[in-house]
């Protein structure tokens, strides 16, 4: 509830004051940050969640891993382990996390590690790597990387500033100084000149150096989970969306506009799904398929965590989804200038 967030102000207000105070030791080197000899690159966002990290992450592995040996380290939320640990394809959620793992399924020749203390990662690393990617690691500042890559969601980048309890911001608006380039993720068709003027007005009063890209989403074929999940092309009739991401609207509004009805179970980012949610889930499907016309869809993230022997029978598939950058082959020639200075 809104206004139980606003309540929680004073909480923001002495968070903001603690993460100022962090940030401007970092700045005048009272806390140290390391440089590597290995390139580095930093993918990340100010805000909680949500702006598109993991398929950027994705699009860099791709792009890069045929001119260099890659490997991508992540912290690996919410997983139970500590520590430096290698990804493998067979691995659990609860061992590494969900996005690493599914770097892993997608990209299972390339190096994927965790480590909550990424100074270590890349010291483990850097032996037998050209290029490591660090995901979601801007708040990260013991680590001082090749080339920062920052993403702000376009449909709340001109919004209020607001850090956490009280607002989805981590960090202050004035780190985007940090920012070697600045991605505007998931953008309509087209943008207004006014509201580019506005979103680059905002970015440049803080990082004047700075080059700002422009992506949007791309959705592709849906992926069959399930036995009984067959190859179909474009959505059914009736559609159960289940999520555990910390924004699932975009993906939402493309179903209200593709799918005849769809319904949508909305859970917490990274959730852990019980027993208890399997019950709803099947209870919500059985209704949704009276006319025997329906799946369950999922993110690529979220099907990392789903048990399929709990989803009694039920069609299930994921919908894997692209970044699509304006200018994609300038944003990347700007990148590889970036980590090989």
């Amino acid at each position: 509830m809104q206004w139980l967030r606003w309540l929680l102000f004073p909480f923001t207000i002495l968070y903001t004051l603690i993460i100022w105070v962090r940030n401007k030791l970092y700045d005048l080197k009272v806390f140290p940050s390391q440089t590597f000899p290995v390139k580095t690159i930093v993918v990340g966002n100010l805000a909680v969640g949500g702006a598109g990290k993991s398929p950027l992450t994705q699009k860099l592995i791709k792009y890069f891993s045929n001119k260099y040996r890659v490997a991508t380290l992540s912290r690996g939320y919410g997983r139970k382990t500590k520590g430096f640990r290698l990804v493998e394809v067979e691995d659990r959620v609860e061992n590494v996390g969900d996005e690493p793992l599914q770097f892993k399924k997608n990209f299972p020749n390339i190096t994927i590690a965790v480590d909550e203390n990424r100074t270590e990662g890349i010291e483990i690393l850097q032996k037998d790597h050209d290029l490591i990617i660090l995901d979601d690691a801007f708040q990260h500042r013991k680590v001082t990387p090749k080339c920062s890559i920052l993403l702000f969601e376009y449909s709340s980048i001109l919004n209020p500033i607001f850090l956490l309890p009280t607002g989805n911001y981590r960090d202050t608006f004035n780190q985007t100084k940090r920012a070697d380039i600045v991605l505007i993720t998931k953008c309509p068709d087209e943008i207004p000149a006014m509201e580019k003027n506005k979103i680059e007005s905002k970015i440049k009063s803080y990082n004047k150096t700075t080059t700002i890209y422009y992506s949007k989403i791309g959705y592709k074929e849906l992926i069959p989970l399930s036995e009984n999940a067959t190859g179909i092309k474009g959505l059914p009739k009736n559609v159960l969306l289940v999520t555990g991401i910390a924004n699932p609207q975009p993906l939402a509004e493309y179903l209200r506009i593709n799918a005849v009805k769809k319904e949508h179970l909305k859970f917490p980012d990274h959730h852990n799904f019980d027993e208890f949610d399997y019950k709803v889930i099947n209870a919500r499907f059985e209704k949704l398929n009276a006319d025997g016309d329906c799946i369950l869809l999922t993110t690529e993230k979220d099907a990392q965590r789903l048990l399929l022997n709990r989803l009694e029978g039920i069609p299930v598939y994921y919908i894997p989804i692209d970044i699509i950058i304006e200018d994609e082959d300038q944003f990347f020639q700007e990148l590889e200038t970036s980590i090989l200075r």
